[in-house]
């Protein structure tokens, strides 16, 4: 089986990268990515060699290189994680995620249409769904929790979700779609809170927190995603949505405060700073269904999983001083002319 995955040099996509090839020992895997800013080809750096994976270097908005690479490869499988993803970029530059996030699956979606793929999984996130109240932790995001996006990054993702189940309604395209929660973990790009917080104790540099930073997240260790994912498209029911969560609610400022107590930084490096437009203040992600039909559980308890992501950061830092200092996009360029 060849299997097509878009985005793979981003965080996410990278984890699911390794995940499923070491998994998966008899299937090819072809990674379409653009290398945009967040991209680190770099990661991808033991996989290049391997004769069963292929990197190319593309842009899923253009119907050519896709159309071109799906006539090339015929891939009986489609995961897309390329998407712009972080949500203050997406207020200064809201047009950029429409086009990405939405016609750039949409193009994806025509051509496994046309090229009659196995499965197009679509890789999505519980912020479509908007927020819910701080004062009622009972309450969660089930998958059939109305769509009420906040952001331009959101309501992208959003409309993009809506394409894939349309697609599947009115051409019968087999699907499968999935909506995480905060991910965190090894080859996250330091623009997202947690690498953004180890960094900046390293460097010394006072810490950054949104209004009063009592934004609640779930937070999900990208490996516990990846399993999920693998059960998803071994066995997930066609046509259906799924939800993926760990249960494990934490404020940003509680997760800040952790990251300081393992580092030993004192708490007074936190600076609050104006608060982020149309900020949502909880989510919460009931992955029953999940862990009902494929039978999947989260294993990695936060604390935990978060210490080994703090020992991961201060360890690789071959890996996050070239992005610190932009060297790495000019050896994105060095590894994508070589591939």
């Amino acid at each position: 089986m060849t299997v097509l995955v878009t985005g793979g040099a981003g965080f996410i996509g990278s984890n699911f990268l390794f995940y499923y090839l070491e998994a998966h020992p008899s299937c090819r895997v072809v990674c379409l990515d653009s290398l945009t800013y967040a991209a680190n080809l770099a990661t991808l750096r033991p996989l290049l060699e391997l004769e069963r994976f292929r990197f190319v270097r593309g842009d899923i908005r253009s119907r050519e290189t896709v159309f071109s690479l799906f006539e090339e490869e015929r891939p009986e499988l489609v995961v897309n994680f390329a998407a712009e993803s972080h949500v203050d970029r997406s207020i200064a530059s809201p047009e950029l995620f429409t086009q990405t996030n939405v016609l750039g699956t949409v193009t994806l979606l025509e051509a496994c249409r046309a090229f009659g793929v196995q499965r197009f999984h679509q890789v999505s996130t519980d912020e479509v769904y908007g927020e819910l109240p701080p004062e009622r932790p009972e309450l969660l995001f089930t998958e059939r929790s109305p769509l009420c996006p906040s952001s331009p990054y959101s309501s992208s993702k959003a409309g993009a979700d809506l394409a894939v189940l349309a697609w599947a309604r009115t051409y019968g395209l087999p699907v499968t779609l999935s909506r995480c929660s905060n991910n965190y973990g090894p080859y996250q790009f330091p623009e997202k809170l947690i690498p953004l917080m180890i960094l900046r104790c390293l460097e010394g540099k006072t810490l950054p927190v949104y209004g009063t930073g009592l934004q609640i997240r779930d937070w999900l260790h990208v490996s516990d995603h990846c399993r999920a994912l693998d059960l998803i498209l071994e066995h997930g029911r066609e046509g259906a949505v799924y939800n993926i969560g760990a249960r494990s609610e934490r404020s940003n400022l509680e997760v800040v405060r952790s990251i300081c107590r393992q580092l030993d930084v004192p708490e007074s490096r936190i600076e609050h700073v104006p608060d982020r437009k149309g900020h949502d203040r909880r989510y919460g992600i009931d992955a029953s269904l999940l862990c009902r039909e494929l039978g999947w559980q989260p294993e990695t308890d936060f604390e935990e999983g978060l210490r080994q992501t703090v020992q991961w950061y201060l360890s690789q830092r071959a890996w996050w001083e070239p992005i610190l200092s932009g060297a790495y996009r000019a050896e994105n360029e060095r590894l994508a002319a070589c591939v």
